[in-house]
This record gives C-alpha cells, sequence and structure tokens, in this order.
C-alpha cells in the first residue's frame, strides 16, 4: 500500500470513530432527552395530585368549622334544656311542698 493508501485508510478509521462517537453520543443525548420529558411529566403528574390534596384538606377545614359551629349550637341548646328541666324539677318540688305544707296545715287546724 502507498502512504496515500494509509492516510486514506486513517482518515476513514477516524472519520468512522467519530461517527460511531457522535452515535453515541446523540444516543446519551435522546436517553437523557426520555428521562427528563418522564420527570417532567411525573412533575406534572405529582403537582395535579398535589393540587387535589390541597383541595380536600381545605374542604376538610371548612367542614371542621362547620361541625365545630354545630356543635357548639348543640351544647348551648342542651344547656339550655338542662337548665329547664331543674326550672321544671324544682318548681314540682316547690309546689309538692307547699302542697304537703298544706295539707299539714290543713290537719293540724282542721
Amino acid at each position: 500500500m502507498s502512504s496515500a493508501d494509509v492516510q486514506f485508510h486513517q482518515v476513514l478509521i477516524a472519520i468512522e470513530e467519530g461517527k460511531s462517537r457522535l452515535e453515541q453520543t446523540q444516543e446519551e443525548v435522546e436517553q437523557v432527552k426520555d428521562i427528563m420529558l418522564d420527570n417532567m411529566k411525573k412533575a406534572d403528574e405529582r403537582s395535579g395530585k398535589l393540587n387535589d390534596l390541597e383541595q380536600q384538606a381545605e374542604d376538610l377545614l371548612e367542614k371542621g368549622k362547620v361541625f365545630e359551629k354545630k356543635a357548639s349550637k348543640l351544647k348551648q341548646q342542651k344547656k339550655m334544656s338542662n337548665k329547664k328541666m331543674k326550672i321544671i324539677f324544682i318548681s314540682i318540688g316547690v309546689v309538692a311542698g307547699l302542697v304537703v305544707l298544706g295539707l299539714i296545715i290543713f290537719a293540724v287546724i282542721g
């Protein structure tokens, strides 16, 4: 082989090696691109799920406030009901006491 043939052969080998390196680099870039796209997709999904969780938390907080108001109102109603029952029982006791006292006085006088 002549020196021109040897040089030409070396140039061809260098070109082939350059192509394979370029192809390898392009494949790696493509893999990285795919991974990044997948990560972006997952981040979007997580963002949606986080928004859903945030909305659920807000809903639960609102329901908790409503529950607290209703519980407080019910507690107040029960206190009033208990007071009314105490007044009724005391009134019955006083009336019964007066009746007994009246009977005793009537028995003593009469």
